[in-house]
């Protein structure tokens, strides 16, 4: 979770009030959810021992009382009893028993934690009196001076309300609105409100378009929140704890809602997390600009591919053919922003290849040039005819291709691949989010203002957009009713983060662990130039080789030990597998699933072709493999056994990239199964539609209608 620069203030909360629901403190059935109240406990004794007061309003002795008390009138009540009308029990009874239960479990599990605790029960009546005010300060403060948490209850069982669920009037009129008073009689420096749901949605939490609220605007959201049923037990649910958190705001104290759940949910909120819903009196001046941007970019993303899609295919090809001049009459500017930002990562400290994929070397942008002119001269991909069917006479339907959407793009390093896909989005008619690495932020924002510049106004600039905060990640991977599909390109923790961050569709692969298998039929002359070029040509690219499989037979005739001579000529670091360890005294390696990124690589000895499969689909990541054999047979044995997204016979695994496959370019590369596998280009940036050219026919029960289903040709 993202730290809130928002959020930053509170680093410096010394005085926190937590209230906790009746939702939290209890279970559905009513009893006490022991374990929710046990990990609040363990959160407040953390705070506590860091130096914090901290003071609990806590609701729930209603429920847990009625819940005592209708056991009790079960166990009393004969079966004839049990027949009749069961009345509804008395409030201010359930009040008075349930209170009790309640302050024995916090006093047993502070005591468990070496936290002693006390009681303060109140009535609104009593906050008439100024004077009790005053010794209501000074009692706090003492018990806070002891490191005593103060816990507090509204006295429902004495209280002069008609009953306790009912009544809204008065100073308070809930725990919730207790809190936010005592809030600012304490001075508190920070309110946080547990419920039973993240925070405030902009809908009922259940219902999908129904988003979080980071950061309450009045102006913004007062108007368009829809509430949902209020709490099972409490008294207001969420609409109390607005009003509440609305009040103490704008007296000046901020208030978070938050889930109590959570088994660290209080704590993620004093660490300045974007847990819950932020309340605070400044949130207009500094906290909508996020919250709206990352939604409204990608709507505007939307908007513009939507114009995109309209042009004629001549005029999108101009528009690539624009982005190629634009890049290299820009050149020199570019250069001296990436420069910059390679001299701020090598002074970083950041890893060798890291700096290889963030340097773009001379002739990169004439390279990026010729390729989105190569792009631009394929076959207009959208809106082609794929199938077409007479379904019965006169009606007859087509399959098209068409375009995704708006497409996510997080990256890392690589400015290259923000040119990459952003000429490929602009071909499939696509808008595009782009968030690059922080280590690339001047030649991403340069490439950005060279592309967007290039695209004429009757389609938008906003068709590409670039996400400039990390912050605003997370909104992004909720957008699921906005973006249609997801592409990271980066490192396995990169990827893995966000297939867990997002119920939107994710392409691309964790790891690029390739694999060169060296048969005992190889030309040895081949197998040193394939070997050498897939390991040192680009050692930080996915598709280098990580992982050098020998068959058996070469050890003995010394083609093992060439290949192992060759590529430590060329400064690699061997590392071995437990048989190519013990036999040649090379450093063993923990796992063969590790992907070096540098040059380095892994050795194994196998017995065949068969051995070798195994051990890449043990050990791989489905990315590129190849073997070098002069046997066809086991050349295509391995073709069409191995699983991986590219097999190749022959030939370096450096080959497996969109550029050199004719794709023009590529958004990445997809171990996947579903949509799209290995490069990327514009044919994995498309969908389909069907379309139905009819002349008035109704299924009415099919009654009426022959099928043909004859296959047409695609042009008519």
């Amino acid at each position: 979770m993202s730290k809130d620069p928002s959020r930053a203030f509170l680093k410096d909360v010394k005085r926190v009030i937590i209230k906790v629901g009746t939702a939290v403190v209890t279970r559905s059935d009513g009893r006490l959810a022991l374990g929710r109240v046990g990990a609040l406990c363990e959160q407040v004794k953390e705070l506590n021992s860091q130096g914090l007061e901290v003071i609990l309003v806590t609701s729930g002795a209603v429920g847990v009382g009625r819940q005592r008390l209708r056991y009790r009138r079960l166990v009393n009540s004969s079966f004839a009893d049990l027949q009749k009308p069961q009345l509804e029990l008395d409030g201010k009874a359930c009040a008075a028993v349930g209170q009790n239960g309640l302050m024995a479990l916090y006093d047993v599990l502070f005591s468990q934690l070496d936290v002693t605790s006390s009681q303060l029960l109140v009535t609104d009546n009593d906050f008439k009196d100024s004077d009790f005010r005053m010794q209501l300060t000074e009692t706090v403060n003492s018990l806070l001076n002891l490191r005593v948490v103060p816990v507090f209850n509204e006295n429902d069982a004495v209280s002069t309300r008609r009953a306790p669920y009912e009544d809204s009037s008065g100073i308070f009129w809930d725990n919730d609105s207790l809190a936010a008073l005592l809030a600012l009689e304490l001075k508190a420096d920070l309110l946080v409100l547990l419920s039973d749901v993240e925070g405030l949605y902009s809908g009922p939490p259940g219902e999908p378009k129904s988003k979080l609220i980071h950061t309450y605007i009045k102006e913004k959201h007062y108007e368009k929140i829809t509430f949902g049923d209020k709490s099972r037990v409490g008294r207001g649910g969420m609409t109390a704890k607005v009003k509440a958190a609305v009040y103490a705001a704008s007296a000046g104290t901020p208030v978070v809602i938050t889930s109590g759940y959570s088994l660290d949910g209080v704590i993620k909120v004093l660490q300045g997390e974007r847990v819950g819903t932020l309340f605070h009196q400044d949130a207009h001046l500094w906290a909508s600009s996020k919250e709206i941007s990352a939604r409204e970019m990608a709507i505007a993303a939307r908007d513009c591919s939507r114009r995109l899609q309209t042009l004629s295919s001549e005029e999108r090809r101009k528009i690539l053919l624009g982005i190629a001049d634009a890049l290299e009459a820009n050149e020199a500017l570019i250069k001296v922003e990436n420069d910059a930002d390679v001299i701020a990562a090598q002074q970083a400290g950041y890893e060798k290849s890291l700096v290889s994929r963030l340097t773009l070397r001379p002739g990169k942008i004439a390279s990026l040039a010729k390729n989105i002119r190569k792009l631009a001269d394929m076959e207009e991909p959208i809106g082609q005819v794929l199938k077409r069917t007479e379904l019965a006479d006169g009606l007859i339907l087509e399959k098209t291709s068409s375009s995704l959407g708006v497409l996510l793009i997080v990256f890392e390093s690589r400015p290259d691949a923000l040119v990459q896909i952003a000429s490929l989005a602009v071909r499939s008619g696509n808008g595009l989010l782009l968030k690059g690495g922080k280590e690339a932020t001047r030649s991403n924002a340069v490439l950005h203002k060279v592309i967007t510049a290039a695209i004429p106004e009757s389609v938008g600039s906003k068709l590409i957009g670039l996400v400039t905060s990390r912050d605003e990640i997370p909104d992004l991977l909720k957008l699921d009713d906005v973006i249609d599909l997801v592409i990271p390109r980066g490192s396995n923790k990169l990827v893995s983060q966000i297939k867990e961050s997002t119920k939107i569709p994710v392409l691309g692969h964790a790891d690029g662990i390739c694999h060169v298998y060296v048969d005992k039929s190889a030309n040895m002359d081949v197998a040193k130039s394939i070997v050498l070029d897939a390991k040192i040509d680009y050692p930080a690219a996915c598709n280098a080789m990580e992982t050098l499989l020998v068959h058996k037979h070469l050890t003995q005739t010394g083609g093992l030990n060439e290949l192992i001579q060759e590529l430590k000529v060329e400064g690699v670091t061997i590392y071995g597998g437990p048989r190519a360890s013990a036999l040649l005294d090379l450093p063993q390696i923990s796992s063969f699933h590790h992907e070096y990124n540098s040059l380095a690589c892994t050795v194994e000895i196998v017995d065949d072709v068969f051995a070798a499969i195994d051990h890449i689909h043990r050990h791989g990541s489905a990315h590129t493999e190849c073997i070098i054999a002069e046997d066809c047979e086991i050349a295509e044995t391995f073709l069409h056994q191995v699983d991986s997204a590219a097999v190749f016979h022959n030939a370096s695994t450096r080959f497996c990239d969109g550029a050199r496959f004719g794709l023009g370019a590529e958004v990445g590369i997809s171990t996947g199964r579903i949509h799209a596998r290995g490069p990327v280009g514009v044919e994995g940036l498309l969908t389909t539609r069907w379309i139905l050219r009819g002349s008035g026919q109704v299924v009415d029960g099919d009654k009426r209608v022959v099928y043909t289903h004859k296959e047409l040709p695609l042009h008519a």
